[in-house]
């Protein structure tokens, strides 16, 4: 049995047993059903509710007692007793049943359209007569009063076979090219044809006229449905004297009054899939929706969605067993679903133990899924010493794990930690002792963190339960009890230092406050050891008749705060001297630094003031510059800025340009003095 739940709506689903998973061979899943008690235990409702291979369509007679489904390959029709828990009878077809309808109480008479245009009626012995109608069917409807039989298909034409006459009856002319469902009301007789177009036609049977027209395909187009191409009507149900439902090929349900053409209600599916079935249940107003993929279950009023539920195989047909919370379906797969919802109603007579078994299992909740296999990580893996398996089939992949048999995952682990069990059982005495304790007086427990603090709001909410006793008020949730202030008294790093100078000027009284906690936490203290050493009930309680003291007023908290600030400031100037101590202890030792290459060694001071000038914004190293000279602004005639900035020299770049100047100014020198001998020469020659 698995449970699921949607909207807090236990859905428990009768045709699955123990869950197993789908990597296990044939031969592995015949001997757990030969070990295993759990998987031979699994509830079987109704035995053998299946077919070789798909089931197409199942309906329940009108007295509750039989269950009868048709399916593939072979053609065949199963009938089950409830009253037996079994099989009744089998009944193999010429060809595949389209629909089928049980027209008595019980199994005695039923009808099954055939997709080979054959009607075949079955009495209670068996085969008993087959006709044929002129187009291929696809629905059909009795009329009780008048024991008509209503076939529409392939045709324009609604086919009409009296079963008291033995003979066809003028056939219904409608406008529709082809009809793919019918219904009759119950109630008054009004006859619907769902067609083709998306249009709803409604005839009445006494007059052979027809009443109504209803074009569902548009009205089920709205604001946030999506549609490719044309609705069809797929599903068509009838609901007392005025209500009808209608389900479109695009997966939407259409709610109609019959005094209005309007819908009371569309409701999509989301899905664009055909809607297969419609059913109402009266009992919650609700209305059980189903396609190939999903059965939805909303309020007829609201439409607000009530429950869902999502079968693993795509559906075929949807039954809903009369006045019972049970839901049967045909699905594409040779079981057939059976699903037991509580909340609809009770069990149905032949299985009322459900009820019982669903009570026991929640009160005892279990979240058992893949019972001989043990989910674990990575980190898991590591911890026990078993990462040398990943690839092996030992461990099989899943997900962000790996799954692996359960046996050997507590060998491993027993291996690894031999006292686990010793532990355990530590564990589980120490428990009992506690509840045993419970029943004594209870005791104040303190957190190991912040022990003054959780003292402190316990004692505002005893204060606070006081006031709310005398006054009716709505008391708040304590900090000690959520979850989200949990760490503050768990984790060291969270413990408030009392002797921090913020906390001291802020909690100016929390000198006299503490003393009084601390004589508390002494009390406690004191009584929780004597419970450890004697564990029995302590006598007595600490007197808190220190509690009772009246506040400080305003001038002590003043004198408070001022005895505080001067205490903090002597602190400061202690620390100062011994600062000044150490300074004058230490001996200074010269630091070396690393100058890069390509670069020259100026001073500290002129890397200071680059510095000073690099932390400047742009705005202000502009400014400098242009006071410096080495930064010009000016306009232009357009009318914009512009920007004239002139290189600062090196001071090697600069010893350069001094040494050149040095030399030009020698090599003139030199050349002035050449010159001057070189006239004294000519002077001098001259003379002689």
């Amino acid at each position: 049995m698995q449970v699921s739940s949607l909207n807090e709506v236990k859905i428990y689903s009768l045709s699955c047993g123990k869950s197993l998973p789908e990597w296990l061979s044939d031969r592995k899943k015949r001997a757990l059903q030969k070990k295993d008690v759990d998987v031979r235990r699994r509830i079987e409702l109704i035995q053998d509710f299946e077919m070789p291979t798909v089931c197409t369509t199942i309906k329940v007679s009108k007295d509750g007692q039989y269950i009868l489904a048709t399916g593939t390959y072979k053609p065949r029709v199963r009938c089950y007793d409830t009253y037996q828990l079994s099989l009744k009878f089998e009944r193999c077809l010429d060809s595949e049943v389209v629909t089928f309808e049980i027209l008595s109480d019980d199994y005695s008479k039923v009808v099954f359209l055939h997709n080979d245009r054959y009607i075949e009626f079955h009495s209670q012995s068996g085969f008993y007569y087959k006709t044929r109608i002129p187009k291929f069917g696809r629905d059909f409807s009795y009329h009780y009063p008048s024991c008509d039989l209503y076939f529409v298909g392939a045709s324009s034409e609604v086919y009409r076979l009296n079963l008291e006459q033995g003979r066809y009856l003028n056939p219904l002319q409608t406008d529709a090219a082809e009809n793919n469902v019918c219904d009759i009301n119950s109630v008054h007789g009004l006859f619907a044809t769902g067609t083709i177009e998306g249009r709803v036609e409604c005839w009445d049977p006494r007059t052979r006229n027809r009443v109504g027209l209803l074009d569902c395909a548009l009205n089920s187009v709205t604001a946030d449905s999506e549609i490719n191409n044309l609705p069809t009507i797929s599903a068509l149900k009838f609901n007392g004297a005025l209500t009808m439902a209608v389900g479109t090929s695009t997966g939407q349900v259409l709610l109609y009054d019959l005094r209005s053409d309007k819908p009371l209600l569309v409701k999509d599916h989301q899905y664009g899939l055909p809607i297969k079935s419609v059913h109402f249940q009266d009992s919650l107003d609700l209305i059980l929706s189903a396609d190939s993929r999903i059965i939805k279950m909303w309020n007829k009023n609201s439409g607000k969605i009530f429950t869902s539920l999502e079968p693993e195989h795509d559906l075929n047909d949807v039954c809903l067993y009369p006045n019972s919370g049970m839901l049967l379906t045909a699905n594409e797969t040779p079981k057939m679903g059976i699903y037991y919802i509580p909340v609809l109603g009770p069990a149905p007579r032949w299985c009322s133990f459900l009820d019982n078994l669903t009570e026991e299992l929640e009160e005892n909740p279990e979240s058992t899924v893949y019972d001989d296999y043990k989910f674990v990580t990575k980190k898991d893996l590591e911890n026990l010493g078993l990462t040398h398996l990943i690839g092996s089939p030992f461990l099989r992949a899943y997900m962000h794990g790996f799954f692996m048999d359960i046996r050997l995952y507590h060998k491993v682990k027993l291996m690894v930690n031999p006292f686990a069990y010793e532990e355990y059982r530590k564990d589980k005495i120490r428990q009992k002792i506690e509840e045993t304790r419970a029943q004594r007086v209870q005791l104040k427990k303190l957190p190991k963190v912040n022990k003054e603090l959780a003292l402190k709001l316990i004692e505002e909410e005893e204060e606070k339960q006081k006031s709310t006793w005398k006054k009716k008020v709505k008391s708040l949730p304590s900090i000690l009890t959520d979850d989200r202030f949990k760490v503050m008294f768990e984790n060291p790093d969270f413990q408030v230092d009392e002797e921090s100078e913020e906390f001291r000027l802020l909690n100016p009284l929390v000198s006299k406050i503490s003393e009084k906690r601390k004589k508390k936490l002494r009390l406690l203290e004191q009584q929780e050891l004597r419970e450890k050493e004697e564990e029995e009930e302590p006598e007595g309680k600490p007197s808190d008749a220190e509690s009772s003291e009246s506040s400080d007023d305003e001038k002590a908290w003043v004198e408070e705060v001022r005895k505080q600030r001067r205490l903090l400031q002597q602190e400061e100037k202690v620390k100062r001297q011994e600062r000044l101590k150490e300074d004058q202890q230490t001996v200074l030792k010269p630091q070396f630094y690393e100058i890069k290459a390509g670069e020259e060694f100026r001073s500290f001071k002129d890397s200071a003031t680059k510095q000073k000038l690099m932390n400047k914004t742009l705005e202000d190293r502009l400014k400098i510059e242009a006071k410096n000279g080495t930064l010009s602004v000016s306009d232009t005639t357009v009318g914009s800025k512009q920007l004239t900035f002139t290189l600062k020299r090196s001071e090697q770049q600069k010893k350069q340009q001094e040494a050149e100047k040095l030399h030009r100014q020698e090599r003139k020198r030199l050349r002035r003095s050449a010159g001057h001998l070189k006239s004294r020469r000519k002077r001098g020659r001259s003379f002689h």
